[in-house]
Parts: C-alpha cells; structure tokens; sequence
C-alpha cells in the first residue's frame, strides 16, 4: 500500500474491469472495488486483481450491528485485501467488532487488512448534515468527532474530505492514515461530489491516499488521464 493513488472501478462487470485494466498491462495498481462491482461479481473479481498484482481497497462501508459487521469482517479477511472500511456513525463497539473480525480471519502469515472509517461522504453538504441528517455541529466538528471514534477504536484511518485532513492529521497524528475521494482535475465537473480538490491541492493538504474514479476511468485515454494524474501530484501540469 505505498501507492498514493487508488483508481476507483466505476464498473458492474469483470469484462468492463479487464478491457480498462488491459491499458495498464505494464502497471500495478491499487484498485478500489465498490458495492456496484463486488454485488455484480462477488470475491471471484477479488481474486482475479490480486492474481494481476493490484493492491484492493474493498470499498463496501459496512454498517450493522457489532456481531454482524465481525462475522462478515471475518469472511473478507481472508480474500487478501489491503484495505477495507465501516461507517463511523456505526459506532465504536462496532468499528471494535470490525477489528476483531479481521484479526481472527487474516490467514496465518498475512498482514490484517488495514481497517478506515467512512466520517461523512464526500456527497455530504454542510446543508445536507443539518437539514436532513439532523446534526446540529458543524462539518469539521463532526468529522473531527467520528474520526476521533475509530483513533480510539482501533481503526487505521479514516475516509474523509482531503479538505479535513489538516486538522485530523493536527488531532490524532501523522500515522492515523487518511484516503479522501472527490479528487477532481481542474476542468473535470464535480458530478455528485460537493466537498471536492484537485490531487495536487490533496497532497498540499497532507493526505495519504486519494481515490480517483471518473477523472480516469471515463476518460478518453485513460491511462493518459493516470499519468497526468501523478504528474499533478507531484506539482506538474
């Protein structure tokens, strides 16, 4: 996981997966497999990008109740994933539970898959937070909050805005990992994402992973569109 970018497979078929990934035939990447692709596929998908060499974020936000999210933790420990995550809101015995799980389902003599929780998502609106979800702090605030939760939960990080990674990072330490979607080019339009940066403001902010979909995968070219990627990254144009 010393890959920085995770390219997010906005697909619902291995066939649409294969015929991406065969413009990257000479690259190992680190691949963020979400509900739609993992629903559609099942572990089989797992399989096939850990026997291509790709990194895994497996990217299904689990959120149940404590002895559930353990079970089902347990299962997906054992198909070599790197990464995989929970909702905060879900609270800390349940983040606790997640850990637990994974620990008993890591095979002997591999690494348990680092464990992030979702704080709010990128979609989420300061609006949004108080209208609908009835949360009377601020975006900061509640951020701050649920990141706090998995740090004292045992969680490896958290998913968040790289826009609140400076003040995580200022809270809870450089070692609390941060991977932060609604990563956007500059002329790219945000979609359904409003808390979104540029990856080369996401490094200037301190974040240790960006997740990046669309921007790549519905580019013309997109393994142009992924070297432009690093290129902004580290400054360039």
């Amino acid at each position: 996981m010393d890959k920085p970018f995770i390219v997010a497979l906005d697909f619902s078929s291995k066939e649409e997966v294969r015929s991406f990934l065969q413009l990257f035939s000479d690259t190992s990447l680190f691949l963020k497999v979400g509900m739609e692709l993992y629903f559609q596929e099942g572990p089989a998908i797992i399989d096939e990008l850990k026997q291509r060499g790709h990194d895994i974020f497996l990217d299904l936000k689990l959120h149940d109740i404590p002895h559930t999210v353990k079970r089902a933790m347990k299962g997906l420990a054992k198909l070599g994933i790197d990464l995989v995550n929970v909702h905060a809101s879900g609270g800390s015995a349940m983040m606790r539970a997640a850990i637990e799980g994974l620990e008993e389902g890591t095979p002997p003599g591999m690494k348990r898959p680092r464990c992030i929780a979702v704080t709010q998502l990128t979609s989420t609106s300061e609006r949004m937070l108080h209208d609908e979800l009835l949360i009377d702090r601020t975006m900061n605030e509640t951020v701050l909050h649920y990141a706090t939760l998995a740090y004292r939960s045992g969680l490896d990080g958290v998913v968040c805005s790289a826009q609140e990674v400076p003040f995580l990072r200022a809270s809870l330490g450089a070692s609390f990992i941060t991977v932060t979607p609604g990563i956007r080019f500059a002329d790219d339009q945000a979609d359904d994402q409003v808390r979104v940066v540029t990856p080369y403001e996401a490094k200037q902010l301190g974040t240790n992973y960006i997740v990046i979909g669309r921007s790549i995968t519905k580019a013309h070219n997109p393994y142009a569109a992924y070297e432009r990627l690093k290129r902004e990254w580290d400054g360039g144009q």
